[in-house]
């Protein structure tokens, strides 16, 4: 049977716009996978690692202009929001060159013998190595930095492992101009390009997950198929780690008092990030919990106005956009559910944003009305009417976990009075970032990050954005009574590299 070819499409018009690749084959998985395999080697040296990174950056930002208007030409995201993300991927690209360098990364912990202890310690001496070649399965709605020189690809390399990535087939021809720059990028440093490879095709992903030098994955989608690919890296002979990144609905609460306040404020502040990039950020608040009463209703009247001034825009994709027009009309059938903007068909290939709300009675029991506890990826959000605490918190407790969870409070309770302490005892048990008095989407690449968050959120405990990415694709490894001779270089005593470490309990820099 001949591969299947793999078209760019364009979701303004959902017409083809060129032929690609094709699907790859089980043997073309193999060999790209141990192309990549062949190239560890080339990895371990710390400084080679990070010239590398910071040659990719610098390769990407040289050849912007033509990479934008790929990502445009496929995403309709507009240059605007593009140059942003690329200059996102920069950035972390050389983040995680500085961590190279620094090397703290590598946890390196010494303890020499000590005969008084009970029981007696010999010399024990441990780092962290690199786990093998790594799938990283790209993402439709961050065709840069969630895609093939995205946070996982360069957390990966950072960490000294191979790359393989299934490119997303909403940007194929981008995925493959992005690819041809970090392979320049390696050759560059004397990296074989087989350290980054890529692969087009569902059946390719399932292939890549499944090949038995693949060591690890990172995943960013939907449960559906992120769920299937973890279940597959678990079924393996020898399971490997999955760290999948799949769905959220990242739950607000407004108190009474902050609504009283600064309602309008709020309202308006919603309405920007629900529809941020037309909903279609993993962040987006999905789930809102507002008073009933005055305060609330001059909430939604806030939302109103602010929603209804967003014009319609195109998705990712038609698939997506029959999705969410489907979602939507699933939703908007349940009883008491309402909607004072409402979502959906905004055109042939549009959608226009809008909001529902549904009273808190409806959400706090399991039922039909359980699909609006369901992620709906685009600029939708479910406004849910509480009467009192008790019935906001039944609400929460209902929730799958999720990447965040937003209070806003008002002044006297953001100093302390009221239940503004509760509340955030409640949010953190159901996600990996809470947030005061603020909004979610944007997710800021720094040391103290952490995007993750309880099952479907992600599958593991990890995070995908910031310095701590790295470790996802490390183990550790401790070594007893070495000669001095045969150890690493980054454990010895005399620290040739001037490595980070604890050392006999001290912390050295």
């Amino acid at each position: 049977m001949a591969a299947a070819p793999v078209w760019s499409v364009d979701p303004r018009t959902g017409k083809q716009r060129e032929q690609v690749a094709v699907e790859a084959t089980a043997q073309e998985v193999d060999a790209v996978v141990r192309a990549a395999d062949a190239a560890r080697a080339a990895l371990a040296d710390r400084g080679v690692r990070s010239a590398f990174l910071r040659a990719a950056a610098d390769g990407l930002e040289a050849a912007a202009d033509r990479l934008i208007e790929a990502a445009d030409a496929e995403t309709a995201l507009g240059p605007v929001r593009l140059t942003g993300e690329l200059a996102r991927t920069c950035y972390q690209l050389r983040a995680f060159a500085d961590i190279v360098d620094e090397g703290a990364f590598l946890d390196v912990i010494i303890n020499h013998p000590d005969a008084t202890a009970i029981p007696p310690i010999p010399d024990l001496r441990r780092l962290k190595v690199p786990l093998g070649v790594v799938a990283v399965y790209s993402a439709s709605n961050f065709p840069f930095a969630f895609s093939v020189a995205g946070g996982d690809t360069a957390s990966a390399l950072a960490a000294g492992c191979p790359v393989v990535v299934k490119a997303h087939p909403d940007h194929p021809a981008l995925s493959e101009l992005v690819a041809k720059v970090l392979r320049r990028a390696a050759a560059g440093q004397g990296v074989p390009e087989g350290v980054l490879g890529l692969v087009h095709g569902f059946t390719a992903g399932v292939d890549l997950v499944g090949h038995p030098l693949v060591a690890a994955a990172g995943f960013t989608g939907s449960i559906r198929g992120g769920r299937a690919l973890f279940d597959a890296a678990a079924a393996r002979p020898v399971p490997i780690p999955f760290h999948g990144e799949l769905g959220s609905l990242n739950p607000v609460v407004i108190t009474e008092a902050a609504a009283a306040e600064r309602a309008e404020a709020i309202g308006a502040g919603l309405a920007g990030s629900m529809t941020l990039g037309m909903g279609q950020f993993c962040t987006k608040p999905g789930l809102v919990l507002a008073p009933a009463g005055a305060a609330g209703d001059r909430f939604v009247k806030s939302l109103t106005e602010a929603v209804s001034a967003v014009d319609a825009g195109v998705l990712l994709d038609h698939r997506m956009r029959d999705t969410f027009v489907a979602g939507i009309g699933e939703r908007t059938g349940l009883p008491d559910v309402d909607s004072p903007v409402t979502p959906g068909a905004g055109g042939e290939h549009a959608v226009s944003p809008g909001f529902l709300t549904v009273p808190a009675e409806r959400l706090t029991a399991e039922g039909a009305h359980d699909l609006l506890l369901e992620e709906c990826f685009g600029p939708v959000t479910v406004i849910v009417r509480y009467e009192d605490a008790a019935q906001a918190y039944a609400v929460l407790s209902r929730l799958p976990g999720n990447l965040t969870a937003t209070v806003h409070l008002s002044t006297r309770e953001a100093a302390g009075e009221g239940r503004g302490a509760e509340i955030l005892a409640r949010l953190t048990p159901l996600a990996g970032r809470v947030l005061v008095d603020g909004w979610p989407t944007g997710v800021a690449v720094a040391p103290a990050q952490h995007h993750g968050g309880p099952y479907p959120a992600t599958t593991s405990t990890s995070t995908s954005v910031g310095g701590t990415a790295v470790e996802r694709w490390l183990r550790p490894v401790a070594y007893q009574n070495v000669p001095e001779a045969l150890l690493p270089p980054e454990l010895r005593d005399d620290n040739p590299l001037g490595l980070p470490r604890r050392f006999n309990g001290r912390l050295e820099r």
